[in-house]
């Protein structure tokens, strides 16, 4: 390793105290066939297979010395070849986060991106043929090392291969933006590098790897390595020569930077950096000069590491890793009562996605009802006809796919259903009253023990359970739309749950694979009450006389998934009318309830838009219902508005005490509204752009938290 690549890295290091340090140790090996004597570079943390190999300054530093000596050997013909590969089942999944989160200055960032390019050079350099065996999952700096070798083999069990930099708000800084597209062309490194990443960090499968050029060949995981070896040995003998697709360097590459630019603007709107650096970078190495892209790479990930977007996203990624599998104020999990049986009261689509759901998570007796054989019949046949895709597309084999639809079945009777169930959750329609009559009647027939769920989305757990023998085993457990894909769970406390009721719902949503945060019962809890104030701002402006097209681009800014109107559609204009109808009461003075939104639900509309240009577009029937008044704001104004409602409202409930911290409000809004990893939520975005002090006279979170350190 050169003196200035060892000082480099040295320190760096000292900015990294926590790093989990990855070893490289070198083994000699004869290949098959009288090949030669090949050296062989293995990753390895010294720990678990679960625990990923990462890359801080110190593993840079180990990995360099293995190079030094492999490059002794390569210089002087001791070894023909020089192959590298991870632990069991990992390759390694790049830089060490956990790191970077510390620096703060330009130049250290700099110094991390200067050098993983130094040692990761350095492969490519070898005066002998160089080769990556992905055995496991890769991720950046792990896909990327394997790009700097000549050639590269993929396990076919491959789970996981990405470079998420683009998702967290950074770029694939060690290689990934300058060799993906000379390797396999621009459009393809545009899918891999930007469409995969802004599209909630889409994996590939090892044999996708193989199929996009990036492996040149694959093999099964359980001889993965000797059939890999053997494979090498052909190539270094030359019975078997590599062949891969010429680069196109002409328009398609100009056509591929620009496909990217489009999918940035529809995901994030221009509102975050990452993506289009990325894309420069890779508009920039169209002529195939490597060193200049490298160079690119290393700017660009020093400014956004000094950046707010990266410290979001980091922050967002430990929320969703961390935080969310230690949810904060969960009771003993001693206290959970087992659940061997569960009750689902209705037979609706919402009701039958829980089903669903408890049936694949828990595999233990689910029972529906409802007031007819129709409903109940319809409930059941839907959770059969889930069972049936996921058996068609071989998610499931045939005798799972009977044990689960054995497990499933419908009664009319509750006391049939119920009398030895130890876990019901009610679905029914939102109106305090149904829902009394139906826990009264649960309670009647439910054993002692069993613990009494409501799925309600804004009503009062409290007064739902307060007429109750038994309210301290009522719960609230509300679910988000479409139940099979949005991780959150709002687990929700009565005044009068104990602590076995909520423990035993905790250890039913990790079951469940869900993110639970604990939230105090107020009225439509974290949210719906957020994403309410917020989609009320809105339409208050558009009410008031904005036009509709304006109100919308106005929150452009903040990248999020859809726009607000559209967003109203998902959900259904009717719910979000009750939602807001339901918070009006509760707080008139900062929730009101849109006339035009009324007149929407009363004409049966779906929605603002038709799409039947491919787009939204206003709706004539709807524009010609719009009753308006004659103040017009601009974007500008129009966003201040709605972010210092936001920030009010935010304020309100951690001053209520509605959920533990501010860190609670942005894991509910990235799990359970899709809301922005670059933004890291909402607090952040909000504390970044000055409106939490403007507002509330304060930030959210410290400084250093989502943020660079003071």
């Amino acid at each position: 390793m050169s003196t200035s690549t060892a000082e480099l890295l040295k320190g760096a290091a000292e900015l990294f105290p926590g790093e989990v340090v990855t070893q490289a140790h070198v083994r000699h090996l004869d290949l098959p066939a009288g090949a030669g004597r090949f050296a062989l570079i293995t990753l390895d943390n010294g720990l678990d297979h679960t625990k990923p190999t990462t890359f801080g300054p110190q593993s840079l530093a180990n990995l360099g010395a293995a190079i030094d000596q492999v490059e002794k050997e390569a210089a002087d013909g001791t070894v023909v070849g020089v192959g590298i590969t991870g632990k069991p089942f990992i390759f390694a999944v790049g830089a060490d986060l956990k790191g970077v989160e510390l620096l703060k200055r330009h130049e250290d960032a700099l110094a991390i991106g200067k050098g993983g390019h130094e040692v990761f050079k350095r492969l490519a350099a070898l005066a002998v043929p160089t080769f990556a065996y992905y055995n496991g999952a890769a991720m950046g700096g792990g896909v990327e090392i394997g790009l700097h070798c000549q050639y590269r083999t993929v396990s076919a069990a491959l789970p996981a291969f990405s470079l998420p930099e683009v998702f967290l708000g950074l770029v694939p800084g060690w290689g990934g933006c300058t060799l993906l597209p000379n390797l396999i062309g621009a459009d393809r490194a545009v899918s891999v590098v930007i469409e995969n990443s802004l599209n909630q960090n889409k994996q590939l499968k090892g044999a996708q790897v193989r199929e996009l050029g990036i492996a040149d060949a694959i093999f099964e995981g359980a001889d993965f390595l000797e059939r890999s070896l053997s494979w090498t040995a052909s190539v270094l003998t030359g019975e078997l020569t590599v062949e891969r697709a010429e680069v196109d360097r002409g328009e398609a590459w100009d056509r591929a930077v620009e496909r990217g630019r489009q999918i940035a603007d529809s995901k994030v709107h221009g509102a975050a950096p990452a993506a289009y650096r990325a894309l420069d970078i890779i508009a920039a190495v169209k002529d195939g000069d490597l060193q200049a892209g490298f160079d690119a790479e290393d700017r660009a990930l020093a400014d956004l590491i000094m950046g707010g977007e990266l410290r979001s996203g980091i922050y967002a990624f430990n929320l969703v890793q961390r935080r969310a599998k230690r949810p904060a104020g969960a009771p003993d999990k001693a206290l959970a009562r087992p659940v061997t049986k569960v009750g689902v009261v209705g037979a609706g689509l919402m009701a039958s996605q829980l089903a669903l759901l408890f049936l694949r998570r828990l595999e233990v007796p689910v029972v529906l009802t409802d007031i007819d054989q129709e409903r109940v019949d319809k409930g059941v046949g839907y959770v059969h006809g889930e069972i049936d895709k996921l058996l068609l597309k071989s998610r499931i084999n045939q005798d799972k796919a009977n044990r689960l639809k054995g497990l499933v079945s419908g009664v009319l009777d509750k006391a049939e259903g119920f009398s030895d169930a130890d876990f019901i959750i009610e679905a029914v329609f939102e109106e305090m009253g149904v829902k009394q009559k139906v826990f009264a009647e649960v309670e009647a027939v439910a054993p002692a023990h069993a613990i009494l769920a409501t799925n309600t989305s804004s009503l009062s757990v409290s007064e739902m359970a307060s007429k109750l023998k038994n309210p301290e085993r009522v719960v609230g457990f509300h679910f988000f739309n479409p139940v099979a894909i949005l991780p959150l769970l709002e687990i929700v406390r009565g005044e009068r749950t104990d602590d076995a009721a909520l423990a035993t719902a905790f250890g039913v949503a990790k079951k469940l694979k869900k993110s639970a945060v604990l939230v105090k019962d107020a009225p439509a809890f974290v949210v719906n009450r957020i994403l309410t104030r917020f989609m009320g701002e809105i339409q208050n402006v558009i009410d008031e006389g904005t036009p509709v097209a304006v109100a919308e681009r106005a929150v452009e800014p903040l990248g999020l998934p859809m726009s607000p109107l559209v967003l109203l559609e998902l959900v259904g204009p009717a719910i979000g009318l009750h939602v807001s109808e339901t918070l009006h009461g509760a707080f008139p003075d900062r929730f009101t309830v849109s006339r035009n939104l009324a007149a929407v639900v009363k004409a049966g509309k779906r929605g603002f838009y038709v799409h039947d240009s491919g787009k939204p577009e206003l709706d004539p029937e709807v524009a010609a219902l719009l009753q308006q008044g004659d103040t017009v704001l601009t974007e500008e104004q129009t966003r201040e508005r709605v972010l210092d409602a936001v920030a009010q409202e935010i304020g309100l409930m951690l001053d209520e005490g509605v959920v533990a911290e501010a860190q609670d409000i942005d894991l509910c809004l990235l799990t359970g509204a899709g809301w922005p990893f670059h933004l890291g939520g909402i607090t952040p975005y909000l504390d970044r752009e000055g409106v939490s002090e403007r507002v509330n006279g304060k930030r959210f979170l410290a400084p250093g938290v989502a943020s660079v350190p003071a």
